[in-house]
C-alpha cells in the first residue's frame, strides 16, 4: 500500500473531503440524502432487472432468432460474464478516477447495448447486446462507495441498505414485467424500454449526484485486471457451460484448470505489486474473507429461489404438482418479494445499527433457511408458494443490506469500490454455482408424463434442500466473522493512500 500522506493536520480532518472528521461539505455541492439515495437506488434497481430481463423470453428466442437453445442461453451466460468481469474491475477504476464518473459510463455502456438489442434478432449481435448490459452491474458496488463518501455518516447504514438491496429487488420486478412484455408485446420493447431508463439514470446522476473528492493515489494494475479477468472467464463458463459440454469434457476440465493455474499466478504476482488490483492481505483478513464466503452463499441460496419459483408453477397439472399457470403469473409470484425487500432494507440498517452487520447476516441466513423449509413443505399451494418465496426473499434483504457494512468495517476508504465490488461478485458466482447445480438437477430427476420428460416434485424439493444447506453454511460462516476489528488505516477517520480532489462536475 503507499504511506499515509504524511502532515499533523491530516487527522483532524481535511476541508472539502466528505466523510472525513472535520472536512465541512459546501451548501452547493452537498446533495439533497433522499434524492441522492433515490436517484443511486434506481440506478440499482434498473441494472438488476436487466440481469434478468431475457428469462422469461428464453424458451421463445430460437424461434425469434433462428438460432439454436444453446446460443440463445448464452443471453444469460453471457451477461454473467461480463458482469462478473467488470464488477470488481470498475470498482477499482472509480477508487482511482472518481466513482461517479465511472457508474456514468457503465449506465452508458448498459444504452449502448439496449440499443443494439432494441434494434436487432440477430442472435450474435443480441449477445454482444447482454454482454454489455452485463457490464453495468457494476453500478451497485459503485453507488455504495459513493454513499460511504457523501452522506452524513447517520444516514450510511440505512442507505446503503437500500441500494445492496436493490440487485435483488430488481430481479424481482423484472421478471412480471418481462413476462408482460412478452406475453402481450413485442419483444424488442423491453430493450428499447431498458436503453430509455438508461438514458434516464444517467440525466439524474449528473443532475443530482456529485463526484466523490476521495481517490486512491497508484497506477491502474492492468496485468492484475487482466488475470482476475481470465481467472473469473474460465471459472464461470465451465461452471454454467458445463452441464451442456459434459463435467468430464476435455473442455470443462481444461476451463477448470485453467482458472486454477491462472488463479495461482495472478494471486502471487498481486501480492508483489504496488498497488494491485486487489489488496490479498486486505481480503485475507477474516472479517472480510468470512464476509465475501457469506455473500456467496447467500448468493447461492437467493438464486434457487428465482429459478425454481416460476418453472415449478408453470409445470402442467398433469405432473401432480404443478399448477399449469401462465408465464405472467410465475413472474408474479417473486414479486411479493420484491415489495419485501424493499420495506425490509431500512429494517436491516436498524438491527445492523443496534447489534452490528454480523448478527443482521446471521438472521438473514435462518430466514432463508427457514423459508426454504416452508417451500419444501407446501409446494401444492400457490399462496402457500408465495409465502415460501417471500420469506426467502426477505432473508435475502438482511443479507444483502448487511453485506456492504460488513465490508466497509474492515477496508479503507481508498479501497471501498474495489471492496464492494469483489463482494458483488461473490454473489455472482454463488448465483453460477446455484444455476449449474438447478440446472442439473432437475434435468437428471425427472419423469415422463403427458408424452414429455419433465422434473419431478422431489427434483424441486432437492432444490430446496440444498438451497437450506447454502443458508446454513452462510450460518456458520457468519459466527466466524470477528465480532470486533480494529479499524484499518485509511478508513474514515484516517487518511490512508486518499488524495482529496476537488471537481465543480
Amino acid at each position: 500500500m503507499p504511506p499515509a500522506i504524511p502532515g499533523p493536520e491530516a487527522p483532524a480532518g481535511v476541508p472539502g473531503v466528505p466523510g472525513v472528521p472535520g472536512a465541512p461539505v459546501e451548501a452547493d455541492q452537498a446533495p439533497h440524502p433522499r434524492m441522492f439515495v433515490g436517484v443511486l437506488a434506481f440506478c440499482g434497481v434498473v441494472v438488476a432487472v436487466m440481469q434478468t430481463l431475457v428469462v422469461p423470453l428464453l424458451p421463445h428466442v430460437p424461434a425469434l432468432t433462428g438460432s439454436t437453445p444453446a446460443a440463445a442461453s448464452w443471453l444469460v451466460t453471457v451477461t454473467l460474464l461480463t458482469g462478473a468481469v467488470c464488477t470488481p474491475v470498475l470498482g477499482r477504476v472509480g477508487d482511482m478516477y472518481g466513482k461517479r464518473r465511472v457508474l456514468v459510463a457503465a449506465l452508458g455502456v448498459l444504452v449502448v447495448g439496449s440499443v443494439l438489442c432494441a434494434a436487432s434478432s440477430d442472435i450474435g449481435v443480441l449477445i454482444t447486446g447482454r454482454a454489455l448490459q452485463g457490464a453495468a452491474l457494476a453500478v451497485v458496488p459503485l453507488g455504495i462507495s459513493i454513499m460511504r463518501d457523501e452522506l452524513p455518516p447517520a444516514r450510511v447504514l440505512s442507505s446503503v441498505a437500500l441500494m445492496s438491496s436493490t440487485l435483488g429487488i430488481g430481479a424481482a420486478v423484472g421478471l412480471p414485467v418481462a413476462a408482460l412484455v412478452v406475453e402481450h408485446y413485442d419483444w424488442h420493447t423491453m430493450f428499447w424500454a431498458s436503453g430509455a431508463l438508461g438514458v434516464l439514470d444517467i440525466v439524474l446522476v449528473l443532475s443530482f449526484v456529485p463526484e466523490s473528492s476521495l481517490r486512491t493515489r497508484g497506477r491502474f494494475d492492468a496485468l492484475g485486471a487482466l488475470g482476475l479477468s481470465g481467472a473469473l472467464v474460465c471459472l464461470l463458463l465451465a461452471t454454467t457451460q458445463g452441464g451442456e459440454w459434459g463435467w468430464g469434457s476435455a473442455r470443462v476440465v481444461g476451463l477448470f484448470a485453467g482458472a486454477v493455474v491462472i488463479g495461482l499466478v495472478w494471486g502471487r504476482y498481486e501480492l508483489r505489486v504496488a498497488s494491485p488490483m486487489v489488496d490479498l492481505r486486505v481480503s485475507a483478513r477474516p472479517a472480510v474473507l468470512f464476509a465475501n464466503l457469506a455473500a456467496l452463499l447467500i448468493g447461492f441460496a437467493f438464486y434457487a429461489n428465482s429459478l425454481s419459483t416460476a418453472q415449478m408453477v408453470q409445470e402442467p397439472k398433469s405432473t401432480g404438482y404443478g399448477l399449469g399457470a401462465s408465464i405472467v403469473v410465475g413472474g408474479l409470484c417473486v414479486l411479493p418479494g420484491g415489495l419485501a425487500m424493499v420495506a425490509l432494507s431500512p429494517v436491516s440498517a436498524r438491527i445492523s445499527a443496534r447489534y452490528g452487520p454480523k448478527v443482521t447476516l446471521a438472521l438473514a441466513s435462518g430466514v432463508l433457511a427457514v423459508g426454504y423449509v416452508v417451500r419444501f413443505f407446501t409446494s401444492h399451494s400457490l399462496w402457500l408458494i408465495i409465502v415460501g418465496a417471500t420469506v426467502v426473499a426477505s432473508g435475502t434483504a438482511l443479507a444483502y443490506s448487511a453485506l456492504p457494512s460488513l465490508v466497509m468495517r474492515a477496508v479503507p476508504v481508498s479501497e471501498t469500490g474495489a471492496a464492494n465490488g469483489l463482494n458483488t461478485l461473490m454473489r455472482s458466482v454463488g448465483q453460477a454455482f446455484c444455476s449449474a447445480v438447478v440446472a442439473a438437477v432437475l434435468a437428471n430427476v425427472t419423469f415422463r408424463v403427458g408424452g414429455r420428460t419433465a422434473p419431478t416434485l422431489h427434483a424441486y424439493l432437492l432444490v430446496f434442500l440444498i438451497a437450506a444447506g447454502a443458508s446454513l453454511a452462510a450460518l456458520v460462516v457468519t459466527l466466524c466473522i470477528p465480532g470486533r476489528q480494529a479499524v484499518p488505516a485509511g478508513s474514515v477517520g484516517e487518511r490512508g493512500s486518499l488524495v482529496p480532489v476537488r471537481e465543480d462536475a
